[in-house]
């Protein structure tokens, strides 16, 4: 059986033009990644070993189970649902998760604190000034690692920010969030919405735009096909396709080429 390393795993970070010092988020599937010396532990410590100059991040959702009945998010208890790996990587030591009850994420890196700081002043999933919005004014990239541009949260944020209609719902749940120091923070959110069932299904239109102009490109980590991306002109881009047609994502028609 074929193990890789957590050197083989570094050098193929190097490879797909990851600078240590990058602020980088990582959609992840470890399944895809393949057999790995020492699992996903090693996964991991290949992660933050490279990015020990940088900032690097890691979604840690909670929008599957939070809701208006199961409505508190305990920072440092509740599960993240969006992977083994970000279950693993919020409790290691150094990481911290932001207060977000249902899209915090958590990071690693000299400036973290300083990150993730202030998620819970919002009410919206991906706010312009909380960390989506950040990945933009850090010039931040994103690897899609053994996953697709399904996965892209941050163009929820973009739709958000461009202030696309129905894609927020109008009447808030009443979330908690239960801090590390267990304090109680009261916090109504405006969930995510949509006119069809996954609007997100259809973000990966936007793979074809991004790797014609050089915005994304393809990698290998382990096993998995990867697409690294770099944010400030992947939000750009898109901003300029959401003004030509604001319901771009309710379908799966390709954009079309004569826009880029």
């Amino acid at each position: 059986m074929r193990l890789f390393t957590k050197a083989e795993l570094q050098k193929q970070l190097e490879a797909m033009g990851i600078l240590p010092t990058d602020t980088l988020l990582v959609h992840s599937s470890m399944k895809a990644i393949g057999e790995v010396e020492g699992g996903a532990d090693t996964v991991l410590d290949a992660l933050m070993d490279y990015m020990h100059k940088g900032l690097l991040i890691l979604p840690t959702h909670t929008w599957q189970q939070i809701n208006a009945e199961y409505n508190v998010f305990d920072v440092l208890h509740e599960p993240s649902c969006v992977g083994i790996l970000t279950n693993i990587f919020r409790q290691r030591p150094g990481v911290i998760r932001s207060w977000h009850p249902t899209h915090s994420v958590a990071a690693y890196g000299k400036d973290a604190a300083d990150y993730t700081r202030g998620e819970e002043q919002f009410d919206t999933p991906c706010p312009r000034a909380g960390c989506y919005g950040k990945l933009y004014d850090r010039k931040a990239k994103i690897l899609f690692l053994g996953c697709r541009l399904n996965r892209n949260t941050t163009i929820h944020g973009v739709e958000e920010w461009n202030k696309i209609p129905n894609r927020l719902a109008t009447v808030p749940q009443l979330l908690w969030i239960k801090t590390p120091q267990g304090d109680m923070i009261r916090r109504p959110m405006y969930g995510h919405f949509s006119p069809v069932t996954d609007i997100s299904s259809n973000y990966i239109k936007l793979e074809a735009p991004l790797l014609a102009r050089g915005i994304a490109r393809r990698g290998a980590f382990g096993k998995a096909e990867c697409i690294i991306v770099d944010v400030v002109p992947m939000v750009e881009l898109t901003t300029t396709f959401l003004q030509k047609n604001p319901d771009l994502f309710i379908d799966d028609s390709p954009v079309p080429t004569e826009w880029y």
